[in-house]
């Protein structure tokens, strides 16, 4: 029964079919509905206010709602887009997989702004930085459009051949153990963001490699030639750069002779405040808190360490005019190795090689050539056959494990022993 006038006249909206209800079919005949149900309500098209592009969200068993882009503008084609991702979504769940993946290269770029997040923090390990160029280097131009879970045994192992081929070499172990831990790490990136299931079975790269070879080391007499040959070499120099680089390198040298820290990440992060005097049994020594390849940790200093200190902080204008015994408990928050005005070099491997060259250093007699690694190979020989140090002590304070130490310095741990038996 109708109210109102009756005209004789039937309105043809009156006994016109009525849409199903929006979760049915997904959407009102003649508009666009903010919200737009598919496949029972499981599958939701919608729009944000930014943007013409329909986005879509999907549940699946037993998790929340998962949220992409359907990259259409039109109705019609971001349906079948959004059906088809839940579609994908479901058939890989049920496959033991993550819902959605991404490919390589996408993986990296993403591990890489990490690492380079925590290097720049400060929280990033040394090693950090061969990670990253394990990555830009190596894998990225090799598995860029690749998938992880796609991976097969004889992908890694093509890719081991071509990577020796670009290095022109057969990789050392420590070498190989860089490139394990990079790929580890883009792994663990894909499983934490959701691109990868922990059960994938992704690939892992081989070890072995060859046997690294100790650095060459400096003996005593080659050390005590060198320290005096610095102290005029120091005083040359005919660019300003240089009359700035070659003192900090001669106290950079000094430092890591006398304490055995790494150079690089380790000794360029030290700051005035983490130096300080420590007092045991009345005596007082001098010791550094460095953080590097493996954490954070105290040494203790030799005693002509001081001299070398005294000298950076003359040179330094921002903190020159400060008592060098009250800058050691004003906890300055400067770096320790810097030019006159507060710059700090990124490397000083250059003019280390300079000074090897100048003073006639460069190679030991076998012919291998020295580094600035050299000189903590130098500590750790020195303080093994010279002062006695027992192994445990040397690896505290080096920052290494004693079986890394027995490892690399066997040779003259026997020879201790020798002299203490014979």
């Amino acid at each position: 029964m109708f109210k109102g006038k009756q005209t004789g006249k039937t309105s043809p909206q009156s006994f016109a079919p009525q849409p199903p209800h929006e979760k049915t079919l997904g959407f009102l005949v003649g508009t666009t509905p903010s919200l737009i149900y598919l496949r029972d309500g499981e599958v939701v098209l919608y729009k944000r206010n930014s943007t013409p592009i329909y986005q879509c969200r999907y549940k699946l068993e037993g998790g929340g709602w998962v949220r992409l882009s359907t990259h259409k503008a039109s109705l019609e084609s971001a349906i079948a887009v959004a059906c088809d991702l839940y579609d994908e979504a479901r058939y890989r769940q049920r496959l033991g997989l993550a819902h959605a993946t991404q490919n390589f290269a996408h993986i990296a770029e993403v591990t890489l702004k990490e690492l380079r997040q925590q290097i720049d923090l400060g929280k990033g390990k040394t090693a950090y930085h061969s990670y990253a160029s394990c990555i830009e280097k190596y894998f990225l131009p090799y598995f860029a459009d690749k998938y992880l879970e796609q991976l097969s045994h004889s992908d890694i192992t093509e890719f081991e051949l071509w990577r020796n081929r670009q290095m022109g070499k057969r990789p050392k172990a420590s070498t190989l153990n860089n490139f394990s831990s990079a790929w580890n790490r883009l792994i663990a990136t894909a499983v934490n963001k959701g691109w990868i299931s922990e059960r994938t079975p992704v690939p892992k790269l081989s070890g072995g490699g060859l046997k690294s070879s100790p650095r060459p080391a400096f003996s005593r007499e080659e050390i005590d030639y060198l320290l005096a040959y610095m102290e005029s070499w120091a005083q040359g120099g005919r660019l300003s750069v240089e009359r700035e680089m070659r003192p900090l390198l001669r106290d950079y040298v000094e430092m890591l002779l006398y304490t055995g820290m790494r150079h690089g990440t380790e000794a360029l992060g030290i700051c005035w405040k983490h130096i300080e005097w420590h007092t045991d049994k009345d005596i007082r020594y001098l010791r550094i808190w460095v953080s590097g390849k493996t954490g954070g940790r105290w040494l203790i200093a030799k005693h002509r360490a001081v001299e070398a200190l005294k000298r950076l902080h003359s040179r330094q204008n921002d903190i020159k005019h400060i008592d060098f015994e009250e800058l050691l408990k004003t906890r300055v928050p400067h770096k320790l190795f810097r030019f006159s005005d507060g710059y700090q070099p990124p490397s000083l491997n250059g003019t280390f090689r300079r000074l090897m060259r100048d003073c006639g250093l460069e190679k030991n007699s076998e012919g291998q050539t020295r580094t600035l690694y050299s000189l903590r190979h130098t500590y750790a020989t020195l303080e093994l056959l010279e002062n006695g140090t027992d192994i445990h002590t040397l690896a505290k304070q080096m920052g290494n494990s004693a079986t890394m130490i027995e490892r690399h310095y066997s040779k003259l741990t026997a020879t201790m022993a020798a002299e203490r038996l014979a």
